[in-house]
């Protein structure tokens, strides 16, 4: 291998120089061209800085102020909230705490949101069944279904009269020659 790197090679392998994961070999060239090069000293040294703030960031445990039990309540009872199921009480509590809570009063402002937007959804889909073609086609299919009822009932009774006729003559028959 070359012992010369180009400042576009060591620039691509400078992350891992710095995590220290090069082979001793590529590490030490490296090192060198990082001593007789004072760009990519500066780029090393900028990112060394850089992969240094986030690793400390990164430890650092960032809390929110507003994420306490409080508002932790408050989002167990946020549903029951929205739905007016809560007593008045603890209804007062979650209005308290929206005002108080920029995080609390973000997330009833997102529910509502998203309340009205369900209720839109539906509304829309509702009128949109008044032109639903099946369940027209279904009305008709009962309405055909009951003329042929009512059809098919007619011609029994006429059956059954022209029947009932033809006895009525066969036995007035039957008696004027008997």
């Amino acid at each position: 291998m070359n012992n010369q790197l180009t400042c576009e090679q060591v620039t691509a392998l400078l992350n891992f120089y710095i995590e220290d994961t090069l082979s001793s070999k590529l590490k030490e060239c490296v090192r060198r061209h990082l001593e007789n090069c004072p760009e990519c000293m500066e780029k090393f040294i900028s990112m060394q800085n850089m992969m240094n703030k986030f690793i400390e960031i990164q430890n650092e445990e960032i809390e929110n102020p507003y994420a306490t039990k409080q508002y932790e309540d408050f989002k167990s009872n946020l549903s029951a909230y929205v739905d007016n199921e809560l007593n008045n009480i603890d209804s007062i509590k979650i209005k308290k705490i929206a005002i108080s809570n920029p995080l609390a009063r973000q997330d009833l402002e997102n529910i509502y949101t998203f309340k009205r937007l369900l209720h839109s959804s539906f509304e829309k889909t509702k009128n949109e069944l008044k032109n639903d073609y099946s369940k027209t086609t279904i009305c008709q299919f009962k309405h055909d279904n009951a003329d042929e009822i009512t059809n098919t009932s007619f011609y029994k009774l006429t059956a059954v009269f022209f029947m009932m006729l033809t006895f009525i003559a066969a036995g007035v028959i039957k008696m004027l020659y008997f």
